[in-house]
C-alpha cells in the first residue's frame, strides 16, 4: 500500500460508485460535483478580491474616532 491513488485502487472505486449510484444517476452526479467545485473556486477568487479591495483598519483617518469621544 505505498500508493493510495494505484490505477487499481481507482478503479475499485469506480465500480463502488456504479454499484452505489447507479448508472444512470452517475454522470448527473459527476457533472454536479465539476459544477460545485467550479462555483466553490469563484467565491475563492472572489473572496480574495474583494479583500484586496477593502482598505485595512490602519489605512482609516484618525477624525473617524474623534466623534466617539463626544458627550
Amino acid at each position: 500500500m505505498d500508493d493510495l491513488l494505484a490505477p487499481m485502487h481507482i478503479v475499485i472505486l469506480l465500480i463502488v460508485a456504479l454499484l452505489v449510484f447507479g448508472p444512470k444517476r452517475l454522470p448527473h452526479l459527476g457533472s454536479d460535483l465539476a459544477k460545485g467545485i467550479k462555483a466553490f473556486q469563484q467565491e475563492l477568487h472572489g473572496a480574495n478580491t474583494l479583500s484586496a479591495r477593502i482598505p485595512s483598519e490602519d489605512s482609516q483617518s484618525p477624525n473617524s474616532s474623534s466623534n466617539d469621544r463626544g458627550s
